[in-house]
């Protein structure tokens, strides 16, 4: 552990303690020796003007912050090695899930954090060499929409969009919306907004959003007991109130799988006495859930409802009329 490290942790110690703290107990935090600790004690208190005390009586460290009117902290921005690779790590995760996203303030942060290494005499750690994200299905290209809707929601503000949904023929609508939470689904972002024109909550996805332009009205603010219900109510990214509650049975070679996956916030799951799994998931529309369904091929069977058990048949059957005509 470097020098800044044991400062910060030592302020953090001090920080979080209401009672004197022995220096043995400080030596065993801070893993290093006694020398090291008196040395770390001196640069806190004289350098960085941290009010610490030594009592006799108690034979322990203490901040005292009675004159103050607020809690000391250290000057500047610090930030321990395990604070600072874990930003690297989560800039990287971000990079690496929506490239293009925030691209600008992702490299200046990186190079803030290069800095603050150096300072530490650091190298700073080739994430990208250690980690890797394999992203399957991204769609949006980059984020000049993302930013604008971004900026619209943090500001309270509602948002003119021109929206093309995918699979429409109709071509674009324009809509005001108010933007009330940005939500990365199966590797895409969307937005729950509450659409003036529908007078109702929708989720837009932002890479069918052509444009977008920020309105001096206030934005309307949805109850967050509703914005759950809209999100978390059906499976997918259909929205809209459960209506229907899908049971599937998965085969004992598949169930270990499945008994740990997470389907829907109020997914039901049970072991048979077969050892197959069976799961029951709430559902509106049946699209999503039908290609969910088809991925795991002849180990799952749709016991109910019957007209979600006939979709997955139907499709099925297309699909084994593609591979006929292939075959003649």
């Amino acid at each position: 552990m470097d020098r800044f490290d044991r400062i910060f942790r030592l302020h953090t110690l001090l920080s979080s303690r209401k009672y004197h703290v022995s220096l043995e107990d400080i030596m065993e935090q801070l893993e290093c020796s006694k020398s090291t600790v008196e040395r770390d004690i001196r640069d806190l208190r004289d350098y960085l003007n941290a009010p610490l005390e030594y009592s006799r009586e108690h034979q322990g460290y203490i901040y005292n912050q009675k004159d103050s009117a607020t809690p000391f902290e250290l000057p500047g921005l610090w930030f321990s090695t395990e604070e600072l690779h874990g930003l690297l790590i989560t800039q990287h995760i971000l990079a690496s899930l929506s490239p293009g996203i925030l691209s600008e303030q992702i490299a200046g942060l990186q190079r803030r954090i290069d800095v603050m290494l150096n300072q530490r005499q650091q190298a700073t750690p080739v994430i990208a060499e250690k980690i890797q994200i394999a992203s399957i299905g991204r769609r949006m290209q980059d984020d000049s929409q993302f930013k604008r809707i971004a900026t619209a929601l943090f500001n309270g503000k509602q948002i003119h969009i021109e929206y093309h949904p995918r699979g429409s023929t109709n071509g674009s609508s324009h809509r005001i919306i108010s933007a009330q939470k940005l939500l990365y689904y199966r590797n895409n972002w969307y937005i729950v907004a509450y659409c003036h024109q529908r007078n109702a909550l929708r989720t837009f996805a932002i890479d069918r959003i052509r444009q977008a332009r920020q309105h001096i009205k206030e934005a309307v603010i949805v109850k967050q007991q509703e914005l759950d219900k809209h999100i978390n109510a059906s499976y997918g990214i259909f929205s809209g109130q459960a209506k229907h509650q899908a049971v599937l049975q998965f085969s004992a070679r598949r169930a270990n799988w499945i008994a740990d996956e997470h389907w829907h916030p109020q997914q039901q799951g049970q072991r048979l006495e077969n050892d197959d799994f069976q799961l029951s998931i709430p559902f509106n529309d049946s699209r999503e859930l039908v290609m969910d369904i088809l991925k795991h091929g002849s180990e799952v069977t749709v016991i109910s409802p019957e007209f979600l058990k006939t979709a997955v048949m139907e499709e099925i059957n297309k699909m084994q009329k593609n591979y006929h005509t292939l075959t003649k």
